[in-house]
Order: C-alpha cells, then structure tokens, then sequence
C-alpha cells in the first residue's frame, strides 16, 4: 500500500508558551512540540470528530468550559482514516523570558493573607518568534496541510510550510530514529531498546531511539544525501485506565 509522508517545518510568528515543567516560580516551555498539540492546531480534530463525545459548548479550538483532556476520544478516530502526526523538533530556536505579576492599581492596599494558592508574581521561559520546528504527517490519503495554525497557551501564530516525500521506502530490520517519538504510539508495533527521554505532559517523548520493525525511508527533500527514517505502523495508542 502507499504511503504519503509529508516533511513539516514551523516557524512561529509569535513567541510560544506551555509549561512543560514548572521550577518554583519559573515556568518552562521545552523546545519540542507534542504530537497531540500539532494535531489540534493542524485541525485534524473536527467538530463531527469531537461533537458527540463532549458537550455542545466546547469547542476545543479557542475555548473550553470543561477543561478534561479528551485526546482518546479526539485523536482515535484519525487512526482510521490513517493519518498520524509526529511531534516537532526545533531545527533553530531561541528564548524569551517574560516576567508578570498580579498588581493592584489602588494606592493604600491592606495586606492580607490570601485565601487561594495564587502566585502572585512569576517567570515564564517562552520559545521565541522566528524559531522553526520540523515533523512528520503520515497519511494513507494526501491531504490538505493548513498555511497557518495556532497553538499554545497564547494560540500562538505559526506558519507551516510542507513537501511531500518521494517515493519512500518499505523496509524492516533496526535502525535509528533522531526525531522525537511519542513512546505510546510507537512500542505497540516495534522493539525499542535504547532511546533518550524527554520529560513533558500529557506523555512523555523520546528521542535518538533505536528500533527494530517495519519503516520507511526517504530522501530528505533539501538534502539528497540525508536519509529519513519514519517507523512505520504508527498510531495513536493511550494508556488503559
């Protein structure tokens, strides 16, 4: 069967925030990008998708009145039409550091103990605008890649600019996977024995990851000399409850 492999790369147009990991009063945004999150901002989760397993009022595109994670329910059903996306790595990035805090505008406050866990003031590490990240959609079916997306706590500006493989390969045997993998979708169809962690919600990522099972390999579309390695078979898999 043939396969569509699409080469991704985002560059974003705004700076970019998410709290991968929170240091006291530093919040931190790892420079990699979650296939669940690109999912959602490439507009592969519809409304026929999510509209009969959450409520009418939530759209998960720009707002949410119930904020309860529904990645099985959303991302399932792209397992049957056979498309997957792989998280972003950053080809070049730089930070920002943002400094806010909760103020108050009258002269004479009176100081009294808060009664809510509030921080009142803190730190947040951000990925910088004009920073660009690569990945991977793979489709049974070519389809249609949006120009620009959202994404992020800020719903953050990117453009996403897209080329579509050549003739990729079937292969078996191990080989050697740079890009970051998401450890669900992948272990269920290959053996993996070595590989690098990267430690982010809702699941964390892997990387540098040696792997024995069916792939594909392609060209890199700018640099004939360059193989990419995709595992093959992959899906969107979550843990049983």
């Amino acid at each position: 069967m043939s396969i569509n492999i699409y080469r991704c790369e985002l560059e974003l147009h705004d700076s970019l925030y998410f709290a991968t990991r929170e240091l006291g009063r530093l919040y931190e945004t790892e420079p990699v990008l979650h296939n669940y999150a690109l999912s959602y901002a490439l507009g592969l989760v519809d409304s026929e998708t999510y509209s009969t397993t959450v409520s009418e009022d939530c759209s998960y595109r720009y707002f949410c009145g119930e904020q309860v994670p529904q990645y099985e329910e959303h991302l399932t059903p792209l397992n049957e039409r056979g498309i997957y996306v792989t998280p972003a790595r950053p080809i070049s990035h730089s930070s920002v550091l943002n400094t806010w805090k909760y103020a108050d505008n009258r002269y004479h406050v009176e100081m009294e103990k808060t009664q809510k866990n509030i921080p009142s003031y803190g730190r947040a590490k951000e990925i910088a605008p004009e920073s660009i990240f690569e990945f991977f959609i793979i489709s049974k079916n070519q389809i249609p890649i949006p120009r620009w997306v959202r994404l992020g706590k800020w719903a953050s500006k990117g453009e996403v600019k897209s080329k579509l493989l050549l003739d990729p390969k079937p292969k078996n045997g191990w080989f050697t996977v740079s890009y970051p993998l998401n450890p669900l979708d992948v272990m269920f169809s290959h053996q993996v024995i070595r590989y690098d962690v990267i430690n982010m919600p809702p699941v964390s990522l892997i990387q540098n990851a040696q792997i024995h099972g069916n792939y594909y390999q392609a060209e890199h579309p700018e640099n004939p000399k360059i193989k990419i390695s995709i595992p093959a078979e992959m899906g969107y898999r979550f843990r049983a409850n």
